[in-house]
């Protein structure tokens, strides 16, 4: 591999930047996990997707890795600057179930669609609610040191507090500050300035509530990834990751509360990375906006998990991905038409014992991806090594996964190499496309949408009327009942053995 330096665009400084952890041997990432109270969307999995295709960049520089990703299961309202319901006692009230039921539920869920996702665990799963104490402390250091005041219903951040508050975010304080002067402050001293305790109301018991210094509540949403973040990483670490709606709010209030805390005007990370939203026809996709998509929406009209990896592995992490079905399903065949050449090259290359190796072996964290390279790279040709190179070269390019995806795509059909050469390219490359190339199978694709309500019978049926259409050479006939066919979640393939079948996606012009 060359040694050319891994390129990154970090938020904070709003360009892009020679990579140089803060430990030459480990990198520390700390990345802004779900809060469970619901399914996650589409696009909430984008952000968990571009974090592990950064991971398994880094890895591939040769870097190993200390990841830690938070659970929030208390204090997220059901608006980012601080007004609303808390997101996870609405939950429960709407599905008449405890808020730690809820949060359980979710929880698997979230891990669940990972596992689909080929997403492997971080270094760390931690969970607000096992932080309490911990918040407690870092509030009342806060506190201490002059950076909050208390009003009626807990305790405050003062953002004026903080040199550069709203840096990250290129926040247009003078403005909040007129619209305040308007609207009135509703007692804050300032409308940036936001809760790092909520006192219960004195009429009303919160489902999730503790004792503290300030009175019986719940801590603010932004506190946990403060306090989280410093115990597993320390106060100062590499990166910091989350979707692009975190950079104006979120991630502002983390930052003046780690500079509060260490005294220091420290940030926390070093660099601020964050991902560009999902989109359905020009607007982000939301759960608030209601029928948003999940991973199981997907996988209910008949398209697998990783076609939407591949999906997302199409578009820059940096910019926003439109969504449609019918772009789906194109990832969908793009997948197939991959995994069909990997079946044709396997076929003449016979078995050999790095495939063993490598099927046998399962992604996780720095030495065990070090082992998988050291397997599959092996003996490389010149021109082998060529594409080792082109592979490098889009990884260091700040994760530039569409050219490395072009560049498998021209991989697997040249002739230029011997099959298990290319095979062991592909499997270099699904290092970091992680799209499970080797150990997945063309006919793994076909999934019956749960729409299908078509029965085999009914299918063969068809089928053979279909084929006494093509006898009689009436075409028209054909192609209709292969369209019906199609309309139904079945695909027809014709070869020299006649007309075999297999479930396809149910794709509609609208997404909803």
């Amino acid at each position: 591999m060359s040694e050319r330096p891994l390129t990154l665009f970090n938020s904070y400084t709003r360009e892009l930047e020679t990579f140089a952890p803060l430990d030459p041997k480990n990198v520390r990432i700390y990345s802004c996990g779900p809060t469970v109270y619901n399914y996650a969307h589409l696009g909430n999995l984008r952000a968990y997707l571009f974090v592990d295709t950064l991971r398994r960049a880094l890895m591939w520089k040769g870097y190993g890795l200390t990841h830690v990703m938070n659970i929030t299961d208390v204090g997220h309202l059901t608006d980012d600057a601080d007004d609303g319901e808390d997101k996870m006692e609405r939950a429960a009230e709407r599905e008449k179930k405890t808020v730690w039921d809820i949060a359980a539920h979710y929880t698997q869920a979230f891990e669940r669609d990972l596992g689909r996702l080929n997403v492997p665990d971080p270094s760390v799963w931690c969970r607000a609610t096992d932080h309490i104490q911990e918040m407690i402390d870092f509030a009342r250091d806060i506190e201490a040191g002059g950076y909050t005041y208390a009003l009626d219903d807990g305790l405050y951040f003062d953002t004026a507090k903080v040199p550069d508050y709203g840096h990250l975010g290129r926040l247009d304080l003078e403005g909040l500050e007129a619209g305040a002067r308007v609207e009135g402050p509703g007692g804050k001293r300032h409308p940036s300035d936001f809760a790092v305790w909520r006192r219960s109301p004195g009429d009303k018991q919160r489902l999730m509530e503790w004792h503290s210094p300030w009175g019986v509540g719940a801590p603010g949403w932004h506190l946990e990834c403060s306090v989280m973040s410093i115990k597993y990483l320390g106060r100062r670490f590499d990166i910091h990751t989350g979707g692009i709606d975190h950079r104006q709010v979120h991630h502002c209030n983390e930052i003046a509360q780690n500079q509060a805390y260490t005294r220091s005007g420290e940030t926390g990370a070093r660099m601020w990375m964050h991902n560009e939203f999902l989109v359905v026809r020009e607007q982000k996709m939301a759960k608030s906006a209601g029928g948003f998509l999940t991973l199981q929406t997907v996988v209910d009209r008949g398209i697998h998990p990783l076609a939407y990896r591949l999906f997302a592995l199409t578009a820059s992490y940096r910019s926003q991905l439109e969504f449609s079905w019918e772009a789906l399903a194109g990832a969908r065949a793009q997948l197939r038409r991959l995994l069909l050449r990997i079946a044709e090259l396997k076929a003449k290359a016979g078995e050999a014992e790095w495939m063993t190796t490598v099927a046998e072996a399962k992604f996780s964290r720095g030495a065990a991806l070090d082992y998988l390279r050291e397997a599959v790279e092996g003996p490389l040709s010149e021109a082998g090594r060529t594409w080792v190179d082109k592979l490098d070269a889009a990884v260091s390019d700040d994760l530039a996964t569409p050219r490395a995806l072009a560049d498998l795509g021209e991989l697997v059909e040249t002739k230029a190499l011997p099959p298990e050469e290319r095979l062991r390219l592909v499997a270099t490359y699904d290092l970091v496309l992680g799209l499970n190339l080797l150990h997945l199978e063309a006919k793994d694709l076909a999934l019956k949408p749960a729409g299908a309500t078509i029965t085999e019978a009914e299918i063969a049926a068809a089928i053979e009327k279909r084929t006494a259409a093509r006898q009689a050479k009436d075409f028209a006939t054909s192609d209709a009942l292969r369209d019906e066919l199609l309309a139904q979640g079945v695909a027809l393939m014709d070869g020299k053995e006649g007309t075999t079948w297999e479930w396809a996606p149910l794709v509609e012009a609208e997404v909803g």
